[in-house]
């Protein structure tokens, strides 16, 4: 936020810039260890995802925002499991091609059963209202 003050004594005006302060997102990973979480990764692995897809960057990126927004909705904390539902979840509006190849990787499929699994799975979401 851009603001234009005005100094009481001498009269001087100038500008600030105020933000606001938030709490750092830390992701516990699966061993354990704490890291800060970083959206680049998120950006990265959805562009994967969507490669050869008609899905611009900028959707990319907005994507990873409204995956940080709704983590950050359970605390300072979030295990690395809960933002791959989270992306998979955000995805599955987006673009079902790129959400099969997300969660090919993401639950490590290994045979075309798990494709088949998941694609009743993603049909009977996508009846839901």
């Amino acid at each position: 936020m851009r603001r234009r003050r005005q100094c009481a004594s001498c009269g001087h005006r100038f500008t600030t810039f105020e933000r606001e302060d938030q709490v750092p997102l830390l992701v516990v990973k699966s061993d354990g260890r704490r890291q800060p979480f970083d959206p680049a990764k998120v950006v990265a692995g959805v562009v994967a995802a969507t490669k050869g897809r008609n899905v611009g960057l900028k959707r990319v990126e907005q994507l990873a925002e409204s995956v940080e927004e709704s983590i950050r909705l359970g605390g300072s904390e979030v295990a690395s499991a809960q933002i791959g539902v989270a992306v998979l979840e955000h995805l599955r509006r987006l673009d079902e091609v790129a959400y099969l190849r997300f969660a090919s990787v993401y639950k490590d499929f290994d045979a075309a059963a798990d494709f088949h699994r998941e694609l009743e799975l993603l049909g009977k979401l996508s009846a839901q209202p």
